[in-house]
Protein backbone atom coordinates (compact mmCIF):
# COMPACT_ATOMS: atom_id res chain seq x y z
CA UNK A 1 0.00 0.00 0.00
CA UNK A 2 1.27 3.73 -0.91
CA UNK A 3 1.77 5.62 1.90
CA UNK A 4 0.06 9.59 1.64
CA UNK A 5 1.65 12.48 1.22
CA UNK A 6 0.55 16.06 1.22
CA UNK A 7 1.50 18.19 -1.63
CA UNK A 8 0.31 21.88 -2.41
CA UNK A 9 0.13 22.51 -6.44
CA UNK A 10 -0.95 24.02 -9.08
CA UNK A 11 -2.63 22.39 -12.28
CA UNK A 12 -2.06 24.49 -15.40
CA UNK A 13 -4.06 24.23 -17.73
CA UNK A 14 -5.38 26.60 -21.32
CA UNK A 15 -5.42 26.07 -25.02
CA UNK A 16 -2.49 25.80 -27.04
CA UNK A 17 0.09 28.90 -27.23
CA UNK A 18 -0.82 30.32 -24.12
CA UNK A 19 2.12 30.23 -22.26
CA UNK A 20 1.75 27.06 -19.88
CA UNK A 21 5.28 25.28 -19.98
CA UNK A 22 6.67 28.91 -20.04
CA UNK A 23 4.49 30.22 -16.98
CA UNK A 24 5.37 26.84 -14.92
CA UNK A 25 9.20 27.31 -15.83
CA UNK A 26 8.89 30.82 -14.62
CA UNK A 27 7.10 30.31 -11.21
CA UNK A 28 9.05 27.36 -10.46
CA UNK A 29 12.37 29.84 -10.26
CA UNK A 30 10.49 32.57 -8.73
CA UNK A 31 8.87 30.15 -5.38
CA UNK A 32 12.66 28.77 -5.26
CA UNK A 33 13.73 31.91 -4.87
CA UNK A 34 11.45 32.45 -1.89
CA UNK A 35 12.58 28.66 -0.70
CA UNK A 36 10.17 26.86 -1.82
CA UNK A 37 10.99 23.18 -3.23
CA UNK A 38 9.66 22.79 -6.12
CA UNK A 39 9.05 20.41 -8.33
CA UNK A 40 8.13 20.70 -12.42
CA UNK A 41 5.52 17.39 -13.47
CA UNK A 42 4.87 17.43 -16.95
CA UNK A 43 1.22 15.42 -17.92
CA UNK A 44 1.48 16.50 -21.57
CA UNK A 45 2.35 13.58 -23.79
CA UNK A 46 3.38 15.72 -27.24
CA UNK A 47 5.38 18.49 -25.23
CA UNK A 48 8.69 18.89 -26.73
CA UNK A 49 9.76 22.03 -24.62
CA UNK A 50 10.54 20.42 -21.42
CA UNK A 51 12.39 22.05 -19.10
CA UNK A 52 15.91 20.49 -18.12
CA UNK A 53 15.08 20.03 -14.66
CA UNK A 54 11.85 17.79 -15.05
CA UNK A 55 11.31 15.66 -12.00
CA UNK A 56 8.10 14.14 -13.65
CA UNK A 57 6.98 13.30 -16.96
CA UNK A 58 4.58 11.39 -18.61
CA UNK A 59 6.98 10.73 -21.74
CA UNK A 60 8.06 8.15 -19.87
CA UNK A 61 4.75 6.20 -19.27
CA UNK A 62 3.49 6.66 -22.53
CA UNK A 63 4.29 9.26 -25.75
CA UNK A 64 1.86 10.53 -28.27
CA UNK A 65 3.78 10.01 -31.39
CA UNK A 66 3.65 6.30 -29.79
CA UNK A 67 -0.32 5.73 -28.80
CA UNK A 68 -0.78 7.95 -32.74
CA UNK A 69 1.59 4.87 -34.34
CA UNK A 70 0.07 2.16 -32.37
CA UNK A 71 -3.24 2.70 -32.10
CA UNK A 72 -3.28 4.50 -35.84
CA UNK A 73 -5.11 7.39 -33.94
CA UNK A 74 -4.58 11.63 -35.10
CA UNK A 75 -3.20 13.61 -32.94
CA UNK A 76 -6.96 14.38 -30.62
CA UNK A 77 -7.89 11.08 -30.66
CA UNK A 78 -4.32 10.17 -29.52
CA UNK A 79 -4.19 12.79 -27.03
CA UNK A 80 -7.97 11.43 -25.10
CA UNK A 81 -6.17 7.99 -25.05
CA UNK A 82 -2.64 9.32 -23.82
CA UNK A 83 -4.90 10.57 -20.36
CA UNK A 84 -6.85 8.01 -20.36
CA UNK A 85 -3.89 5.45 -19.96
CA UNK A 86 -2.89 7.95 -17.52
CA UNK A 87 -5.97 7.35 -15.72
CA UNK A 88 -5.75 3.76 -15.50
CA UNK A 89 -2.32 4.15 -14.52
CA UNK A 90 -2.24 6.68 -11.53
CA UNK A 91 -0.28 4.33 -9.65
CA UNK A 92 2.99 4.89 -11.54
CA UNK A 93 2.01 8.64 -11.19
CA UNK A 94 1.49 7.86 -7.56
CA UNK A 95 4.88 6.65 -6.94
CA UNK A 96 6.62 9.13 -9.07
CA UNK A 97 5.37 11.69 -7.07
CA UNK A 98 5.50 9.99 -3.70
CA UNK A 99 9.41 9.68 -3.86
CA UNK A 100 9.36 13.47 -3.77
CA UNK A 101 10.70 15.57 -0.90
CA UNK A 102 8.41 15.76 1.50
CA UNK A 103 6.58 19.62 1.23
CA UNK A 104 7.43 20.05 -2.29
CA UNK A 105 5.47 22.29 -4.05
CA UNK A 106 3.39 21.11 -6.87
CA UNK A 107 3.28 22.41 -10.92
CA UNK A 108 1.88 20.01 -13.36
CA UNK A 109 2.11 21.34 -17.02
CA UNK A 110 -0.92 20.06 -18.76
CA UNK A 111 -1.79 19.40 -22.45
CA UNK A 112 -3.51 22.04 -24.53
CA UNK A 113 -6.32 20.06 -25.79
CA UNK A 114 -9.23 22.53 -24.35
CA UNK A 115 -11.80 19.33 -24.54
CA UNK A 116 -9.64 17.59 -22.02
CA UNK A 117 -10.53 20.14 -19.33
CA UNK A 118 -14.16 21.32 -20.07
CA UNK A 119 -15.95 17.78 -20.89
CA UNK A 120 -13.57 15.40 -21.02
CA UNK A 121 -13.84 12.68 -18.00
CA UNK A 122 -10.47 11.29 -17.64
CA UNK A 123 -8.91 14.92 -16.25
CA UNK A 124 -11.69 15.46 -14.01
CA UNK A 125 -11.37 11.80 -12.34
CA UNK A 126 -7.88 12.58 -12.04
CA UNK A 127 -8.06 15.47 -10.31
CA UNK A 128 -10.69 14.03 -7.88
CA UNK A 129 -8.26 11.05 -7.41
CA UNK A 130 -5.60 13.83 -6.26
CA UNK A 131 -8.11 14.83 -3.91
CA UNK A 132 -8.92 11.44 -2.81
CA UNK A 133 -4.29 11.36 -1.87
CA UNK A 134 -5.07 14.60 0.61
CA UNK A 135 -3.07 16.72 -2.59
CA UNK A 136 -3.92 20.44 -2.31
CA UNK A 137 -4.53 21.81 -6.03
CA UNK A 138 -5.47 24.92 -7.66
CA UNK A 139 -6.51 25.10 -11.61
CA UNK A 140 -4.57 28.36 -12.69
CA UNK A 141 -6.29 28.18 -16.67
CA UNK A 142 -4.27 30.38 -18.83
CA UNK A 143 -5.62 32.62 -21.70
CA UNK A 144 -3.79 34.18 -24.40
CA UNK A 145 -4.80 38.40 -23.84
CA UNK A 146 -4.75 38.75 -27.55
CA UNK A 147 -8.56 37.21 -27.32
CA UNK A 148 -9.93 40.60 -25.61
CA UNK A 149 -8.79 42.35 -29.10
CA UNK A 150 -11.93 40.26 -30.88
CA UNK A 151 -15.25 40.23 -29.00
CA UNK A 152 -16.28 36.91 -30.65
CA UNK A 153 -13.35 34.69 -29.32
CA UNK A 154 -13.43 36.84 -25.73
CA UNK A 155 -16.79 35.44 -25.76
CA UNK A 156 -15.59 32.32 -26.00
CA UNK A 157 -12.98 32.02 -23.61
CA UNK A 158 -15.21 32.79 -21.08
CA UNK A 159 -17.96 30.08 -21.85
CA UNK A 160 -14.80 27.96 -21.54
CA UNK A 161 -13.80 28.79 -18.48
CA UNK A 162 -16.71 29.17 -16.94
CA UNK A 163 -17.44 25.36 -18.50
CA UNK A 164 -13.66 24.43 -17.34
CA UNK A 165 -14.12 25.96 -13.50
CA UNK A 166 -17.61 24.09 -13.69
CA UNK A 167 -16.19 20.68 -14.55
CA UNK A 168 -12.95 20.66 -12.88
CA UNK A 169 -14.52 21.98 -9.82
CA UNK A 170 -11.44 22.89 -8.28
CA UNK A 171 -9.96 26.13 -6.67
CA UNK A 172 -9.42 27.71 -10.05
CA UNK A 173 -7.52 31.11 -11.21
CA UNK A 174 -7.94 32.32 -14.77
CA UNK A 175 -5.56 34.26 -16.16
CA UNK A 176 -4.24 36.81 -19.25
CA UNK A 177 -1.18 35.75 -20.10
CA UNK A 178 1.13 37.56 -21.90
CA UNK A 179 -0.48 40.59 -21.08
CA UNK A 180 3.07 42.37 -22.15
CA UNK A 181 2.66 41.83 -25.83
CA UNK A 182 -1.10 43.03 -25.95
CA UNK A 183 -0.89 46.49 -27.21
CA UNK A 184 1.93 45.24 -29.52
CA UNK A 185 -0.28 42.95 -31.61
CA UNK A 186 -4.27 44.22 -30.23
CA UNK A 187 -5.62 47.15 -30.01
CA UNK A 188 -8.67 47.14 -27.54
CA UNK A 189 -12.26 49.18 -27.62
CA UNK A 190 -12.38 49.21 -23.81
CA UNK A 191 -9.67 49.29 -21.23
CA UNK A 192 -8.67 46.10 -19.67
CA UNK A 193 -10.12 46.16 -16.48
CA UNK A 194 -13.39 45.93 -18.56
CA UNK A 195 -11.76 42.39 -19.35
CA UNK A 196 -10.72 41.38 -16.41
CA UNK A 197 -13.61 42.16 -14.23
CA UNK A 198 -15.92 40.85 -17.26
CA UNK A 199 -18.32 44.34 -17.08
CA UNK A 200 -21.10 44.79 -18.47
CA UNK A 201 -21.32 42.41 -21.61
CA UNK A 202 -23.80 43.88 -23.49
CA UNK A 203 -20.81 46.32 -24.57
CA UNK A 204 -19.70 43.98 -26.90
CA UNK A 205 -22.93 42.27 -28.58
CA UNK A 206 -23.26 45.95 -30.18
CA UNK A 207 -19.77 45.50 -31.22
CA UNK A 208 -20.66 41.81 -32.39
CA UNK A 209 -23.76 43.41 -34.15
CA UNK A 210 -22.01 45.73 -36.55
CA UNK A 211 -21.70 42.73 -39.02
CA UNK A 212 -24.29 40.80 -40.56
CA UNK A 213 -22.75 37.64 -39.32
CA UNK A 214 -23.07 39.10 -35.82
CA UNK A 215 -26.64 40.00 -36.25
CA UNK A 216 -27.80 36.84 -37.61
CA UNK A 217 -26.56 34.97 -34.31
CA UNK A 218 -28.08 38.30 -31.78
CA UNK A 219 -29.69 36.23 -29.71
CA UNK A 220 -27.40 33.43 -29.28
CA UNK A 221 -24.98 35.70 -28.52
CA UNK A 222 -27.29 37.96 -25.95
CA UNK A 223 -28.44 34.07 -24.25
CA UNK A 224 -24.67 33.25 -23.72
CA UNK A 225 -23.68 36.63 -22.28
CA UNK A 226 -26.78 36.52 -19.71
CA UNK A 227 -25.55 32.59 -19.05
CA UNK A 228 -22.04 34.28 -18.43
CA UNK A 229 -23.27 36.85 -16.03
CA UNK A 230 -25.54 34.35 -14.39
CA UNK A 231 -22.91 32.35 -12.85
CA UNK A 232 -20.67 35.64 -12.23
CA UNK A 233 -17.38 32.98 -11.73
CA UNK A 234 -15.54 34.45 -14.48
CA UNK A 235 -12.66 37.24 -13.69
CA UNK A 236 -9.03 37.41 -14.33
CA UNK A 237 -5.45 37.97 -13.02
CA UNK A 238 -2.99 39.89 -15.71
CA UNK A 239 0.84 37.84 -16.12
CA UNK A 240 3.85 38.91 -17.89
CA UNK A 241 6.45 36.24 -16.70
CA UNK A 242 9.06 38.30 -16.97
CA UNK A 243 7.03 40.85 -14.07
CA UNK A 244 8.36 39.17 -10.50
CA UNK A 245 5.08 41.30 -8.72
CA UNK A 246 2.78 39.79 -11.52
CA UNK A 247 4.20 36.27 -10.42
CA UNK A 248 3.85 36.91 -6.33
CA UNK A 249 -0.03 38.08 -6.81
CA UNK A 250 -0.62 34.78 -8.60
CA UNK A 251 1.23 32.79 -6.44
CA UNK A 252 0.04 34.27 -3.54
CA UNK A 253 -4.00 34.18 -4.54
CA UNK A 254 -2.94 30.56 -5.89
CA UNK A 255 -1.58 29.44 -2.01
CA UNK A 256 -5.29 30.66 -0.52
CA UNK A 257 -7.49 28.75 -2.68
CA UNK A 258 -5.73 25.75 -1.86
CA UNK A 259 -4.89 26.99 1.46
CA UNK A 260 -0.54 26.71 1.63
CA UNK A 261 -0.58 30.05 3.00
CA UNK A 262 -2.53 28.23 6.25
CA UNK A 263 -0.19 25.28 6.10
CA UNK A 264 3.70 26.90 5.98
CA UNK A 265 4.17 29.53 8.25
CA UNK A 266 8.46 29.89 7.60
CA UNK A 267 7.89 29.78 3.91
CA UNK A 268 5.99 32.92 4.14
CA UNK A 269 8.12 34.14 6.68
CA UNK A 270 11.37 33.70 3.75
CA UNK A 271 8.79 34.64 1.37
CA UNK A 272 8.14 38.21 2.87
CA UNK A 273 11.78 38.78 3.74
CA UNK A 274 12.92 38.39 0.17
CA UNK A 275 10.77 40.75 -1.53
CA UNK A 276 10.11 43.31 1.44
CA UNK A 277 12.03 45.62 -0.30
CA UNK A 278 9.47 45.85 -3.02
CA UNK A 279 5.89 47.73 -3.11
CA UNK A 280 3.45 44.83 -4.37
CA UNK A 281 0.38 46.87 -4.57
CA UNK A 282 -3.04 44.87 -4.54
CA UNK A 283 -3.91 43.91 -8.05
CA UNK A 284 -5.26 46.06 -10.20
CA UNK A 285 -5.61 45.90 -13.72
CA UNK A 286 -5.33 49.43 -14.20
CA UNK A 287 -1.53 48.45 -12.74
CA UNK A 288 -1.00 46.34 -16.18
CA UNK A 289 -2.46 49.33 -18.40
CA UNK A 290 -0.48 51.73 -17.61
CA UNK A 291 2.87 49.38 -17.67
CA UNK A 292 1.83 48.22 -20.78
CA UNK A 293 -0.36 50.07 -22.60
CA UNK A 294 -1.86 52.90 -23.93
CA UNK A 295 -3.07 55.60 -21.15
CA UNK A 296 -4.55 58.80 -21.28
CA UNK A 297 -6.77 60.81 -23.46
CA UNK A 298 -6.19 58.22 -26.67
CA UNK A 299 -8.07 55.47 -24.60
CA UNK A 300 -10.48 57.82 -22.83
CA UNK A 301 -11.80 58.78 -26.99
CA UNK A 302 -11.88 54.81 -27.38
CA UNK A 303 -13.61 54.03 -24.32
CA UNK A 304 -17.46 53.75 -24.44
CA UNK A 305 -18.89 57.19 -22.37
CA UNK A 306 -21.40 55.26 -21.11
CA UNK A 307 -19.57 52.30 -19.68
CA UNK A 308 -18.25 53.65 -16.13
CA UNK A 309 -20.76 56.38 -15.08
CA UNK A 310 -21.89 54.45 -12.36
CA UNK A 311 -18.13 53.24 -10.64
Amino acid sequence: MVSNKLFFGQIVIGPPGSGKTTYCTAMRSFMEAAGRKVAFVNLDPANENLPENCEVNIQELITLSDAMEKLNLGPNGGMIYCLEYLEKNLKWLRTKLNALPDKTYLLFDCPGQVELFSNHQSMKNIVRQFQNWDYRITAVNLVDSHYCADPSKFISVLLLSLSTMLHLELPHLNILSKVDLLEKHSNLPFNLEFYTDVMDLSYLIQDLEKDEFGQKFAALNSAICELIEDFSLVTFMTLSVRNRSNLLRIMKAADKSNGYIFGDAKAEAILGATFAAEDFRFFRAQDAQEEYMETGDDLLEKTSPDLFLDS
